[in-house]
């Protein structure tokens, strides 16, 4: 009773807890937050020192009292006391400031994730400051998030590419058929630059500038006009301060393996499909969500690798955190669903 009646003061909210951003949707108010899964702390008493876009910022470029910690790792909890803080400071935040009253929480979760795992991200939660934690795995509430008919008696599929983790799902009648959860996702294509910058050409380059190549001339899909960009770094061999040219066709190359390991997980989610819901994504096809989504050509590769018509969502960076948000905004409908994803 005494939950119901700070339920009716507090603003529930749903949480995309990436590997790489984290947002959060509150109800009534949509996504109110969208920052960095960052955290400094200072290296010695691990005080945080800035958490989100301030942290992120310090990326590489901290002295040796301040350490700068991705907290989440493929997806999942790496450091448990950095998460609960940067969740409290999320939260927080998103409450307007205010501890109390405690709102109510949806995160979203890996579909591959462990039973430890799971019990990490709520107990993270709880001592964060929420009221009640629900959880709901990340295809279903991007599958929400975009808008699919889940609870059609038809197949629905949703490919997400995060920073951690590839989700893939096919859904029906709020059920999920079959879910595929690899830990390659844009993380690891950001390690592929990295690593063919350094074997290329003996320079090295950080987390931040890999991003930044991915993201101004990767391509999955030969382009009609390749693009090029000036990349600095400090040469390994002389130790010095170096700038080279490349492009996207070289890109492309270095993220060839990575891509090809995401292909395969979607090819294999097909396999597993019964043959009726099959026929539904001949019609259908699938939908992609997710900051990898936004790889140039990558939609294009997949339809040409699977056959079936290939959309990338209107909003893919928030896909999860509205899934999430449809949640909260349905719980009493979605509290059983939830139950038995």
């Amino acid at each position: 009773m005494f939950n119901q009646f700070l339920g009716l003061f507090s603003n529930d909210i749903g949480i995309d807890l990436g590997t790489a951003n984290t947002l959060v949707y509150v109800k009534d108010k949509g996504i109110v937050l969208r920052e960095p899964s960052v955290v400094a702390v200072y290296t010695n008493s691990r005080r945080v020192r800035a958490v989100g876009d301030e942290a992120k910022v310090m990326l590489g470029r901290t002295p040796g009292s301040i350490t700068a910690i991705r907290p989440m790792k493929d997806g999942v909890i790496a450091d448990f006391d950095i998460t609960e803080a940067m969740l409290r400071y999320f939260i927080r935040k998103a409450n307007g400031g205010k501890t109390f009253p405690q709102p109510s929480v949806c995160i979203a979760i890996p579909s591959g994730i462990t039973e430890v795992e799971k019990r990490a991200v709520m107990e993270s939660a709880t001592h964060a400051g929420a009221r009640e934690v629900h959880t709901i795995p990340e295809p279903f509430a991007a599958a929400l998030g975009v808008g699919l008919p889940v609870d059609e008696p038809a197949a629905n599929m949703i490919v997400d590419i995060g920073g951690g983790t590839t989700e893939i799902a096919i859904i029906s009648l709020n059920g999920i058929v079959f879910s595929k959860s690899i830990r390659v996702a844009g993380d690891e294509i950001d390690l592929a630059i990295i690593n063919y910058m350094k074997r290329a050409y003996n320079l090295l380059i950080g987390e931040r500038t890999s991003e930044e190549i991915k993201m101004t001339i990767g391509s999955a899909y030969p382009l009609d006009t390749e693009l090029a960009m000036e990349v600095k770094g400090r040469d390994s061999v002389a130790g010095l301060p170096k700038t080279i040219h490349i492009t996207s066709q070289e890109i492309r190359e270095a993220m060839g393996d990575t891509i090809g390991a995401i292909v395969e997980a979607v090819r294999i989610t097909l396999e597993r499909c019964p043959p009726e819901l099959s026929a539904d994504l001949v019609d259908r096809g699938f939908v992609m969500a997710g900051g990898g989504s936004l790889i140039r050509g990558i939609d294009k590769l997949l339809s040409e690798k699977t056959g079936l018509a290939v959309t990338v969502s209107d909003d893919p960076l928030s896909a999860v955190a509205n899934g999430t948000g449809v949640f909260i905004n349905n719980i009493e409908d979605y509290r059983r669903i939830a139950a038995d994803l």
